[in-house]
């Protein structure tokens, strides 16, 4: 539904165009290839996704590579690696392709140029001839005068250099001899552009604050804006969700969807709060990523530029998971006490409803509490698996009682990785710690020891349970409180005094691993 009233002499204009749920929603994620994909963008993905699946709609991927100046080799790849890694996978893309169209911006090329001519035509856009050099010496005039923001706008356009203002034949002879131009749209002076936001409510802006933005080039190709609104258009879209950002951008969408006759299918907005620092200070920025201490990609990125490379989330041993439940909740909220959800429960319980219009703050040690409570509930099989890797990766040879080792130990992980150093001595030989040593061991530790494993020694059946009896009957017997015993067979089972329990540890070791380790101990400590 479109509706104009007469408001204080201007015009507004009402956007009121909901589609109703019986349509399939058709919502798209649209990177740019201009570097890695941030853990903003992601969740931008996340959000387009979970709408589309909670509704039945379609998900599409669109490569936005209109600015081919800032196009970074491997980004798209990377885009297409990041997504399959969060299980963001698109119903539409340049590599899922449903038809002929083109998925890539560079590929629609041809498609723009009707449009931008429709405009000149109705009079809503204009050639502009004016060089760089024109620009930069007016905007250095305004600033001497005392204006530092100057626009291309309604006042100042006319006096540049463009199809408003020179006479039509000169227009005409400049354009056949290639002069390079730019179109931009012609907006109307004190036009109320009042947009409704799923997210943010009604949005109201006025051309009068507005600028006359560039929607064409002369190379043929078209800004974002202009791209973007011809895009959505053309594919479809119904629900157009992005960043907060874009906010700013929503009006001149809106205006061209109005001059290009487009009303009736403009799509509904939802402008998706910032993610920010951890301080709160700020938009949370790829510059952000190693120099704060936590990655801000899914993936490595290996710039092509310097060679270097940045972190990302699953070479640190996050599960994608985890990573995906957690952006989900930076800036969305169930309305529950519930905080972990798989993908499919994301799907069933999304609503763009309950998307904050505020700043989400990030929090790397809430991202790693995601991410244990994850690897604390994974199948013990696939836990066992993923230690694997990191044992092999290491050369380290995988014990047979590694899915025992990974289960005990795994209460106090945060990534797979951390099993390998908080239970090393499952793996390696004993490194005995010096304040530990210092601190726990006594001259008669060793002949106390030795007494334990004598009894050990002559259990019949070695768990857990039938170990802890043994030891607390030797103390019954020796007449020794734990704090006498208990420390010093876990300084000879695990070179530490700290850990799980160390009648589970010795289970697990088996009873000549423990003898062994007792019997190096009590030489090696005395």
């Amino acid at each position: 539904m479109h509706i104009v009233i007469p408001y204080r002499q201007t015009t507004v204009y009402l956007c009121v165009h909901f589609y109703p749920m019986s349509i399939k929603p058709r919502v798209r994620f649209a990177p740019s290839p201009t570097g890695p994909l941030h853990m903003g963008g992601v969740r931008t993905a996340l959000y387009n996704y979970l709408f589309a699946k909670k509704h039945g709609g379609v998900f599409i991927l669109r490569i936005e590579d209109t600015d081919q100046t800032r196009f970074v080799q491997g980004a798209e790849e990377y885009i297409r690696k990041a997504l399959e890694w969060c299980q963001l996978i698109p119903d539409e893309s340049p590599w899922n392709l449903p038809g002929d169209e083109p998925y890539r911006q560079s590929e629609r090329k041809p498609l723009y140029k009707k449009y931008v001519d429709q405009l000149i035509q109705n009079g809503h856009a204009y050639y502009a001839f004016d060089t760089a050099e024109d620009l930069e010496l007016i905007r250095e005039r305004a600033k001497a005068a005392g204006s530092v923001n100057w626009q291309y706008n309604h006042i100042s356009r006319n006096q540049m250099k463009n199809s408003l203002t020179l006479p039509q034949q000169e227009v005409e002879e400049r354009l056949a001899r290639g002069d390079d131009y730019v179109v931009r749209i012609k907006l109307v002076r004190n036009e109320e552009v009042r947009l409704q936001d799923i997210i943010r409510g009604w949005v109201s802006v006025n051309t009068s604050n507005m600028d006359d933005k560039v929607l064409f080039k002369s190379d043929g190709m078209p800004t974002y804006h202009m791209a973007n609104v011809v895009d959505d258009y053309l594919m479809k879209i119904t629900h157009v969700i992005r960043g907060e950002e874009w906010l700013p951008s929503a009006p001149l969408h809106v205006l061209l969807y109005k001059y290009l006759g487009w009303e009736e299918r403009m799509p509904q907005f939802a402008h998706l709060p910032l993610l920010l620092r951890p301080d709160g200070n700020g938009k949370l920025s790829k510059r952000d990523g190693d120099r704060l201490g936590f990655p801000v990609f899914p993936i490595d990125w290996l710039n092509p530029e310097n060679g270097e490379t940045a972190s990302g989330y699953r070479e640190q041993g996050f599960y994608p998971e985890a990573f995906v439940n957690m952006l989900a909740f930076l800036g969305w909220n169930p309305g529950t006490d519930q905080e972990l959800y798989s993908l499919n429960e994301l799907i069933d319980g999304f609503s763009l409803d309950r998307v904050s219009k505020s700043g989400a703050k990030f929090d790397f040690d809430k991202a790693k509490w995601f991410n244990q409570q994850y690897l604390r509930r994974r199948d013990e099989n696939l836990l066992t698996e993923d230690v694997s890797k990191e044992l092999l990766q290491r050369s380290i040879a995988i014990p047979s009682n590694l899915k025992a080792i990974c289960q005990l130990m795994k209460e106090r992980a945060i990534f797979p990785v951390d099993i390998l150093s908080d239970g090393d001595f499952f793996f390696n030989e004993v490194q005995y710690d010096s304040p530990s040593v210092s601190k726990k061991w006594k001259p008669e530790s060793g002949s106390q020891l030795s007494s334990l494993k004598n009894k050990l020694m002559q259990l019949d059946g070695f768990s857990a349970q039938k170990i802890e009896e043994a030891f607390t009957l030797e103390l019954t017997e020796k007449n020794l409180s734990f704090g006498q015993l208990g420390p010093v067979l876990r300084i000879a089972l695990t070179g530490r005094f700290t850990g799980p329990s160390a009648f589970e540890i010795a289970e697990i070791l088996g009873k000549d691993e423990c003898a062994a380790r007792i019997d190096r101990a009590i030489q090696t400590l005395g």
